[in-house]
């Protein structure tokens, strides 16, 4: 049964773990806390909460294991926690299945606003019992959860940040997305970029994703972003 609004917290220092747990119910959340890997998976399933809060080092089953475990059968909102700052650590991380990462140090008050700005972007109808784990448009196929694209039927390998792009548009076709906003699903990581990265991936897109004689449905708005129409 999912849970409105509740946090599964795994972190194996108790005193990270309260701290979250109190600016977490500050704003609405109520949380459960587990301090190792063990029986994660079996939370995740019995809870269904609304989002999970991953240290990445913990006894038992580490944080990145887990997270690959969970993106097998749930597409719920992950944050990695980790004391480990290098850029491949992140990309490990999202590339696992995460939706965002934070290096300790860290506020626990932007961790709470990065799970709402999370939620907000992966927003569902409520009559909806499940996320969606494979989007298809047109001759296009994206297996979320397998992290899988196919073009006509014949695999593509897509970077992550092209993946997470295509991801994007393909949720809600036809709808015209910014290079700003574009730039906020490609690099989950907080990091900035120029339009010019932006419209350098979406040329890779759709060189990729045209078949033969089909052509890719990614379009450029001019002055404004892309769509997929």
């Amino acid at each position: 049964m999912r849970s409105d609004n509740h946090v599964l917290i795994v972190e194996d220092e108790e005193k990270i773990a309260q701290i979250l747990v109190d600016f977490f119910a500050l704003e609405g959340f109520d949380s459960h806390v587990l301090h190792s890997g063990e029986g994660v998976i079996d939370e995740v399933k019995k809870r269904q909460p609304t989002a999970v809060i991953l240290d990445r080092m913990l006894p038992g089953v580490d944080g990145l294991t887990l997270c690959k475990q969970i993106r097998q059968f749930s597409q719920v909102p992950i944050l990695m926690l980790t004391a480990r700052v290098d850029e491949i650590d992140r990309l490990i991380g999202l590339e696992a299945g995460a939706d965002d990462y934070v290096c300790k140090p860290f506020s626990a008050r932007e961790v709470v606003a990065r799970i709402q700005t999370i939620l907000r972007r992966t927003a569902r109808a409520p009559d909806t019992e499940e996320y969606t784990n494979v989007l298809v448009f047109k001759h296009i196929e994206l297996d979320i959860a397998k992290f899988r694209c196919s073009c006509n039927g014949s695999p593509v390998e897509l970077t992550p940040v092209e993946f997470r792009l295509l991801k994007t548009i393909m949720t809600n076709p036809g709808v015209v997305y910014s290079r700003e906003q574009l730039m906020a699903s490609g690099y989950q990581d907080g990091r900035v970029v120029s339009n010019r990265t932006i419209d350098s991936h979406m040329k890779n897109l759709r060189h990729k994703l045209t078949s033969d004689h089909l052509e890719c449905p990614i379009q450029a708005v001019y002055g404004v972003g892309y769509k997929i129409v």
